[in-house]
Formats: structure tokens, C-alpha cells, sequence
């Protein structure tokens, strides 16, 4: 399987997407400080993933939510609707 996943920061608003086939893995790396675009942010918590057979699919839906404003916006939307709940 693989994963695109959506982290936030414990001590701010900050969001971070990305794709991984081991979405444990990915995580710890992020929270060691091993990656570049998240070290200053964390703790970081995983707060939304989907799971795809293929690979592609997941690198498309990856892209899709960092480059187009209204696909990450409505999935913000969505997770804020099922908070609230």
C-alpha cells in the first residue's frame, strides 16, 4: 500500500502532505528532524491519511492537495466537520 498522509505541528497550525509506503516509518523520521521541510515544526501528529493500492495514484492525490489550494482546503474542511461531531 501506499499512503498520503497529512501531519500537523503540536505548537502551531502548520500542515505538511506527503506520500510514503511506510506511513510508521515516514513519521518518526519527521518527528527525528529527518526531514528538511518539517524539522523546525515538530512534535508533528498525523492527522489525516488515505491509503492507495498504486503508486501513482497516491504521487497524483500528493500533488493534487500541495499545488491545488482547493483540494487541501476542502480536506481541511472535512476534517474540521468531523472534529466537531
Amino acid at each position: 500500500m501506499y499512503y498520503v498522509y497529512v501531519l500537523q505541528s503540536v505548537n502551531n497550525e502548520y500542515i505538511y502532505v506527503g506520500s510514503t509506503r511506510d506511513l510508521k516509518r515516514r513519521i518518526q523520521e519527521h518527528n527525528h528532524g529527518k526531514s528538511h521541510s518539517t524539522k523546525k515544526y515538530v512534535p508533528l501528529k498525523l492527522i489525516y491519511y488515505e491509503a492507495y493500492i498504486d503508486k501513482k495514484d497516491a504521487s497524483s492525490r500528493e500533488q493534487k492537495l500541495k499545488h491545488h489550494g482547493s483540494a487541501i482546503g476542502h480536506l481541511k474542511k472535512r476534517l474540521v466537520n468531523s472534529l466537531a461531531k
